[in-house]
């Protein structure tokens, strides 16, 4: 998936920049405002998130590790918003890195590559969507049960 993002084409355009980083090199942080794809070629990473507890403190959970081939940073194609999660590396890491502004203007000069990408994309979050949807099940249920409110269903 997504192999169309290798071709050399974005590399001429100026649109991606390989890049590298060690273990525990921080790629991306919440909160941060920019606009770039990255396609993981050599690695893994771990995405996490800052999550407030009950007492005021606050933990950084880990929402998941993506390997060779994955990509994050997604929702910066369609939204301009901060970055909704820190990203890690958790070995050497090779990237390829997308600046969404030209890679967005290039796709829709070019829409059957853009057909393409987004179709890819949207195959990728709706396969977060739907882990996302039995995270939120379980964790629900779990709630339920260690306040005792299964019972009163």
């Amino acid at each position: 998936m997504l192999s169309i993002l290798r071709d050399q084409t974005f590399v001429a355009a100026g649109i991606v920049k390989t890049r590298t980083y060690s273990v525990n090199d921080s790629i991306v942080s919440e909160g941060m405002e920019d606009r770039r794809l990255y396609l993981i070629e050599k690695g893994h990473v771990r995405v996490s998130r800052r999550v407030p507890l009950a007492d005021g403190r606050h933990i950084q959970a880990g929402l998941c590790d993506l390997g060779s081939g994955e990509i994050f940073g997604e929702l910066s194609l369609v939204d301009a918003g901060s970055r909704s999660a820190s990203v890690v590396a958790l070995d050497d890491v090779e990237v390829l890195e997308f600046d969404a502004h030209a890679l967005e203007s290039y796709l829709d000069e070019h829409p059957a590559q853009g057909y393409v990408v987004l179709k890819d994309v949207l195959k990728i979050l709706t396969s977060r969507l739907r882990q996302t949807d039995r995270r939120w099940e379980q964790l629900f249920a779990w709630g339920l049960k260690e306040h005792g409110i299964d019972q009163h269903l």
